[in-house]
């Protein structure tokens, strides 16, 4: 077990905050912060921003200027050993004469994936790597799930009753949850890099699914997914309005319409029903690290029965609907006990008059999922 000072732990504790400042605008690229220390001293600091913008390492090393000569580096995620849009970050530590890197992860991008730390090594800086290492991969989550596993990270946005239904039997669902679940909801969306719905959802709740923020605010608007086997909606909703990108992912045998000027794709179908596991992949290999699903109980229970849901981010309002309404999740058919579905606490917080809870399904098929998630570390995109 490698010995950290308590300097060391409060430094990278300052790096994953300074990341964690990129959660709206560093997509497809993941999160990253470094802090330049002497001791207890930080003599520079930044985060990356946006695809494409220097990257943390380089901002540090710009605000400490020569300072930075003999320092320790405290990064989030691996330095990046590659040429993309930017330079490498290793090479720019090593020019700047740092000293010593403490990393909290290694990189599974197979462009740096260790090549980073071999290259710090090499030029005699100290490396060590690992250090708050399960909060760092839990900030990157999505980065690591599209690298590790082929797919986002999917992320289930549900609300409720104490009586744990969603909407009345008519299919009313106008509102739930109060205000400030619902600007929170904002915030969740706008660190998306897919909102992703049904078209059942797009004819009965005509959602925008865009980031409607108070205040001026900086993010990459997510791209809107409509899954829509038979290419039913794609004449109505507001789901086509605005700036927002939207995606319509459809059944091979769908005929669009002459004047479709929407973007599309094609996944395997077995009727009505499309291969879940496949729109996941199409995401990924858009660069999507982290899916949203704002649907109704038939999809979301749909992608919980695949195994493919890994958050589910549920707000609880103090209101009773009665028996007649909707559940949240439909088509799991369990039986018995025997049959349940476990879900993990991960946290729980007041929202408002409201509740926030976000849960972790530890059903077998997903728990195997999120672990394999997690075998590696996360990294740098250039």
């Amino acid at each position: 077990m490698r010995g950290y000072s308590a300097t060391d732990h409060v430094m990278m504790a300052r790096a994953l905050r300074l990341a964690e400042r990129g959660a709206w605008t560093t997509r497809p690229n993941p999160m990253v912060g470094c802090v330049l220390a002497h001791g207890d001293e930080v003599v520079g600091e930044g985060w990356h921003v946006r695809p494409g913008g220097p990257h943390a390492e380089i901002i540090a090393i710009e605000a400490a200027g020569e300072r930075a000569r003999g320092a320790t580096a405290y990064v989030s995620l691996e330095p990046c050993a590659h040429t993309g849009r930017t330079g490498p970050c290793a090479d720019a530590l090593v020019a700047a004469g740092v000293a010593r890197v403490v990393a909290a992860m290694r990189d599974p991008f197979p462009q740096v994936d260790g090549s980073g730390f071999d290259r710090l090594r090499a030029a005699g800086i100290e490396i060590v790597h690992g250090l708050m290492e399960t909060q760092a991969q839990a900030l990157n989550r999505g980065y690591v799930s599209r690298l590790v596993r082929g797919r986002p990270w999917l992320r289930v946005k549900l609300a409720m009753s104490l009586d744990g239904h969603t909407a009345m039997e008519s299919g009313e669902s106008k509102w739930i949850s109060g205000e400030a679940a619902r600007m929170d909801v904002m915030r969740w969306r706008a660190r998306s890099g897919a909102l992703l719905t049904g078209s059942g959802t797009v004819m009965a709740d005509d959602p925008q699914l865009t980031v409607r923020l108070d205040g001026p605010a900086e993010f990459s608007p997510p791209l809107r997914v409509v899954l829509d086997p038979g290419l039913a909606t794609v004449a109505r909703g507001r789901v086509r309005e605005g700036e927002a990108p939207t995606l319509y992912v459809h059944a091979a045998n769908a005929k669009p319409p002459r004047d479709f000027a929407s973007e599309r794709v094609a996944v395997p179908a077995d009727g009505n029903a499309l291969d879940l596991a496949a729109v996941l992949r199409v995401l990924a290999d858009r660069g999507i690290n982290e899916v949203q699903v704002e649907a109704g109980a038939t999809l979301a229970g749909a992608f919980l029965r695949a195994g493919l849901v890994d958050e589910v981010l549920l707000y609880v309002a103090p209101v009773l609907l009665g028996t007649q309404a909707r559940p949240l999740f439909s088509g799991l058919q369990i039986q018995d006990m025997t049959q349940r579905m476990a879900m993990r606490l991960e946290e729980s917080v007041s929202v408002g008059g409201d509740l926030r809870l976000r849960l972790y399904p530890v059903c077998e098929v997903a728990a195997d999922a999120g672990a394999a998630a997690f075998a590696g570390a996360a990294g740098q995109e250039a």
